[in-house]
């Protein structure tokens, strides 16, 4: 793996700054969402063959990180490109690649990825959501929670489960499932956290859909659902580690020009230390993020699995200690709308929350890694 970026990389930041830059804090998501798919970013993962950049997750952790630090994050990257782009990807039929890699990689068409389940959270060996054969077709039931932007999606790529028939155990599979389907409806969930993207409960009542809407094998089961869950954590932690830098870079800047008494408050190692701290945390966990990028990019599901969850967590603990390093930097202006930090500290959390919580993260390294008995 290498420890330095290479200069493609190092451009790649620099530009995605500038654009980043250009929006700031107050974006409208549309625009940013329809530049950076214009200058090639948003399908920087996609092959070249489909119209897209022919990199990896590590370019499209790239792109999010640096539009976070910005203070515009496109919260939609972790599922269209990064998750649902990648699946198809990897697995899906030919017809399938041509109708949505090319319009995933220009921002035409987006995706959302629906696994969580009210009574199973995102535990995929609880997921009750089943899909049975009827004649070609398969019907879907069941019910998904904390969907992002399912009202601007084309489509939600859908976990359920199907019987296998030598041994009775149901085994997830994936489906595209257009809007429109009839039987499948969307209820906003009223959230406390503002944010561009809604959150979604949606119902599946007996959804039909064509043979050629199951994505990859039938019988793959969580190969094909780990190759996007190990994006969708490298990704969450490009968002953190983003928003991290971001909350930091204003704290910075504060501290430097804000003077009481005889110096700037910035001089004060009361000050000056919890915000080293916070840079030291954020880069540790970046490095995290680009092993994750590097092993997932070069095929290494399993080693990628544990780095993904590892850097998830780690990002998602530096980050809410940086924001709630600089909100306490900034005083009462650190909740104030003019610096822009004060919605950042319940957005912080989530990185904590979502995909996946960091004690399963905890269950996942002690299991996993550390080969202790499973606690659940």
């Amino acid at each position: 793996m290498p420890t330095t970026e290479t200069e493609e990389h190092k451009a790649l930041r620099s530009a995605v700054s500038a654009l980043g830059k250009r929006h700031g804090r107050t974006y409208d998501r549309e625009q940013l969402w329809s530049e950076a798919a214009k200058l090639g970013y948003l399908g920087v993962n996609v092959p070249e063959e489909y119209g897209g950049g022919g990199g990896g997750i590590s370019e499209l952790s790239i792109v999010l990180e640096e539009l976070g630090a910005a203070g515009c994050p496109l919260l939609m990257m972790v599922v269209s490109p990064a998750i649902c782009g990648t699946v198809i990807a990897r697995f899906g039929t030919e017809a399938q690649k041509q109708t949505w890699l090319p319009a995933l990689a220009d921002g035409t068409r987006t995706m959302a990825f629906g696994i969580t389940e009210p009574d199973a959270g995102s535990n995929s060996h609880r997921i009750t959501t089943t899909a049975r054969k009827d004649g070609t077709d398969w019907l879907l039931t069941g019910r998904k929670v904390f969907i992002s932007g399912v009202d601007l999606a084309d489509a939600t790529l859908i976990v359920g489960r199907t019987e296998d028939s030598r041994t009775g155990r149901l085994k997830p599979c994936l489906f595209i499932v257009p809007r429109d389907a009839p039987g499948f409806t969307r209820r906003q969930i009223d959230m406390e956290l503002q944010a561009a993207e809604k959150q979604f409960e949606l119902t599946l009542d007996d959804v039909r859909l064509p043979a050629d809407a199951l994505v990859g094998d039938e019988d793959a089961g969580l190969l094909q659902l780990f190759a996007g869950l190990n994006p969708e954590r490298i990704m969450t932690a490009a968002f953190a580690i983003g928003m991290g830098r971001y909350a930091l870079a204003r704290a910075i800047e504060y501290a430097r020009d804000r003077t009481v008494w005889d110096a700037p408050i910035g001089a004060h190692q009361a000050i000056a230390h919890p915000l080293a701290q916070a840079h030291i945390d954020l880069e540790l966990a970046r490095l995290m993020m680009q092993k994750a990028a590097h092993l997932y990019d070069a095929g290494d599901d399993v080693g990628a699995g544990e780095a993904a969850n590892m850097a998830k967590y780690a990002a998602g603990e530096a980050c809410v200690r940086a924001v709630d390093q600089s909100v306490h930097t900034l005083g009462g202006n650190g909740l104030t709308r003019e610096f822009g930090l004060a919605s950042l500290i319940t957005a912080a959390r989530v990185a904590r929350i979502a995909p996946v919580s960091r004690e399963m993260i905890l269950n996942y390294v002690s299991h996993q890694t550390l080969g202790l008995p499973k606690s659940y």
